[in-house]
């Protein structure tokens, strides 16, 4: 344990702690904890740093907590946010607080022999306390000029929108789970992102007041995007960590995608390789950037630590098929793992005939070619492929043998502009 800290340094995890948290981590094994907020049933990608440092912090010997915000989930937390959060019931709540245990499982240990990892729902005593001990026994200890001065009020405060009491409270609520989680179960370090200072050191506060005792706090530096949007957030939405909302196969490519600029990061960041690798890994990429190899590593790795190592190896079989010369013989699972987010079009198989239909015909069917001059002027030029092979005759026509396992057809004009025909019903060919 003695180079953790400076560990979590290296991998650019502490953007501030308070004054003896080194030496902490260090020469002591502690309770740590850190907050999942349940507005929704599964975590997404920009969850994954406070996971991981639990787990690192669990893989040293320390005792992580993941508390689960049952009760500070009926309220929001303003930090980060220029609008209210829309409340959700306690049947949503409660909803989302089981789907995220199932996920974080995938990186604590819970049957650990010496340190096993705990799941707490700040529900069970926010959700007891009456209003008037707690203004009593917690509310008393905060002045109103003290909350002024976080930033996750003051910045709402200067907003059009403002601040409701609702939230205002919150960051008094989230230091009351810091003092029950050290009266109970001694926690004296509480760590998340940056944006979670004011509300850390909050807490640290109280349990110095009623307790006459210690806590620490460390943050790491919010994960932006080089357009400067908050990690996780894509065009197309969240990324999330269940394989239901976000198929694996797009998972590994929202990392496989990363820009070289930040490969580094993200690899000392969500990954567990060591110094050694991740500097022949960045020594690869400075050298032979067009190989990608740390973000191939990167991929890798995340995936696996979140949805398994099978996964990993079908959803990279599945990425070898984008440059397959034929693909016709594969399963229809691999290819549609690989295209499931692409434009595609359903056509009944009775539409195929005897004789099949036109690659022309179909390029307009599906709007690849806003006419049949245009198509077959596409076809004629090279620019169209069907199941990943270039169609070279504009009079060709496909019939269901040709399709990828009887059901369906990849149609691709020039190098990205993927289009899937699935053929209904699903006939399967004898």
């Amino acid at each position: 344990m003695a180079n953790l800290f400076d560990e979590l340094l290296w991998r650019g995890l502490v953007y501030d702690a308070t004054d003896g948290v080194a030496d902490l981590l260090s020469k002591e094994r502690v309770t740590v904890y850190s907050g999942f907020d349940p507005t929704a049933s599964s975590l997404h990608v920009g969850h994954l740093l406070p996971a991981l440092m639990l787990a690192r912090l669990q893989r040293q010997g320390h005792s992580p907590i993941a508390i689960i915000g049952g009760g500070t989930g009926m309220i929001g937390d303003p930090s980060g946010k220029s609008l209210e959060r829309v409340l959700l019931s306690n049947e949503e709540v409660e909803q989302n607080v089981a789907g995220i245990r199932g996920q974080l499982e995938r990186f604590l240990d819970f049957d650990a022999s010496s340190n096993p990892a705990r799941f707490v729902n700040n529900a069970d005593w926010l959700g007891t306390i009456d209003i008037l001990t707690f203004l009593r026994d917690v509310g008393k200890h905060f002045t109103v000029n003290y909350l002024l001065q976080k930033e996750s009020v003051s910045r709402r405060l200067e907003s059009e929108e403002g601040i409701s009491y609702t939230e205002f409270s919150y960051l008094l609520l989230q230091s009351f789970d810091f003092l029950k989680l050290f009266d109970e179960h001694n926690c004296v370090l509480q760590v998340g992102g940056s944006d979670q200072w004011g509300n850390i050191t909050a807490g640290i506060d109280l349990i110095r007041k009623v307790r006459a005792k210690k806590a620490h706090g460390l943050v790491w530096p919010l994960m932006m995007t080089p357009s400067g949007a908050k990690f996780g957030k894509t065009e197309a939405g969240a990324v999330w960590l269940d394989s239901e909302r976000t198929r694996p196969f797009r998972f590994y490519q929202f990392w496989l995608n990363t820009e070289d600029a930040d490969a580094v990061t993200y690899l000392k960041s969500f990954t567990f390789l060591d110094r050694r690798a991740i500097d022949e890994l960045d020594a690869s990429m400075k050298s032979s950037p067009e190989t990608r190899e740390a973000q191939r590593a990167l991929a890798r790795e995340v995936t696996k630590t979140v949805h398994g190592a099978e996964q990993v190896s079908r959803v990279e079989h599945a990425s070898a098929l984008l440059f397959a010369e034929d693909i016709t013989s594969l399963p229809v699972e691999d290819v549609l793992a690989v295209f499931d987010d692409v434009p595609s079009t359903e056509l009944d198989v009775s539409e195929l005939g005897a004789n099949g239909i036109g690659v022309v015909d179909l390029l307009t069917r599906v709007k690849l070619a806003p006419s049949k001059s245009e198509a077959r002027r596409l076809v004629q030029s090279g620019g169209v492929y069907v199941n990943n092979r270039r169609a070279a005759d504009p009079q060709a026509r496909l019939m269901q043998e040709h399709a990828i396992g009887g059901r369906l057809f990849l149609l691709r004009k020039g190098q990205k502009q993927n289009h899937l025909v699935r053929l209904t019903p699903l006939v399967r060919l004898t």
